[in-house]
């Protein structure tokens, strides 16, 4: 499936592709070097490029949103970004997926057009709500509270009765300063774990299981993983409904109670790919990559 073309540019007789990133990385890249190696087999020059560099040229050609994993903390400045971007040349995914999925009301998108989502309560910056009303009104018993514009599990908190206390001091101060999400703890993650499939061009390559993350905690991965029947009909749903126009998505899923797959998220903007755990994927990818830069 070819999305769409971007402008060629020169760079010693090879194609040139930014590969956007951040000045300061908050943790390191796994896909970053086999990435840069996979597209320089297919003549493509690969060149990380900070969005926050303040001496960065993105004037024409294709940029590719990669390890942007500070974007959360200056929201509006990043959509600038894109906006700016796609002004003189092509940015994948596109600054309407960037705004649409950098703030996670778009669960209530997903649960509106008929996709089972984990329950989720969303909250304004500034109200007053406790989570002991929610977790009454809800029958919740273990809950996950984080903020509505997030990554890498930044400030994101699991709050058991145990815990309670603590739970609403965070809740409360979130709310100072953002929106913020309260979910029911979903059991599954902890033994069957959290499921991220991997889209790249149209199709679902592969899938990992992850471990639970929590705020201060590293991201811990397995290696990739058979794509049970229901995950990939409902993966395949939500791509065909939302993923139009754009080169790659992540569906991270975990299973309610009752064994349905439910969506926990969709990384639409930066997700990791996980192209390590699988050379297909990465075949695939730097594929995709160099076609569009064509």
């Amino acid at each position: 499936m070819r999305l769409f073309s971007a402008a060629r540019l020169a760079h010693h007789g090879r194609v040139h592709v930014r590969l956007v990133t951040c000045l300061k990385l908050p943790e390191p890249d796994p896909d970053r070097d086999v990435l840069v190696e996979a597209l320089a087999a297919r003549g493509v020059t690969g060149e990380w490029v900070a969005w926050d560099d303040p001496t960065a040229d993105f004037t024409g050609g294709l940029s590719l949103i990669r390890s942007t994993w500070n974007y959360y903390r200056t929201r509006d400045r990043f959509i600038a970004w894109t906006k700016q971007v796609e002004r003189s040349g092509t940015l994948q995914n596109p600054a309407r997926i960037v705004r649409w999925n950098s703030h996670k009301r778009y669960l209530r998108d997903l649960a509106k057009a008929g996709f089972p989502v984990v329950p989720t309560e969303f909250l304004r910056q500034g109200g007053a709500i406790r989570l002991s009303d929610i977790a009454s009104r809800r029958g919740w018993t273990s809950m996950v509270v984080k903020p509505a514009v997030s990554a890498g599990s930044f400030q994101t908190m699991h709050v058991t009765d145990a815990c309670r206390a603590a739970g609403e001091a965070h809740l409360a101060s979130l709310l100072l300063e953002r929106d913020a999400l309260v979910q029911p703890y979903v059991r599954s993650v902890d033994d069957y774990g959290e499921r991220a499939l991997v889209w790249i061009d149209g199709a679902l390559t592969h899938a990992i299981r992850k471990a639970p993350r929590f705020s201060g905690e590293a991201e811990r991965a397995s290696e990739a993983q058979p794509i049970a029947f229901d995950e990939k009909a409902l993966a395949g749903a939500i791509f065909a409904r939302f993923g139009a126009g754009l080169l790659y998505g992540r569906l991270d899923l975990a299973r309610d109670d009752q064994g349905k797959p439910r969506v926990m998220e969709l990384e639409l903007i930066e997700p990791s790919l996980f192209l390590l755990q699988c050379d297909a994927a990465l075949t695939h990818f730097a594929h995709a990559i160099a076609r569009l830069a064509r």
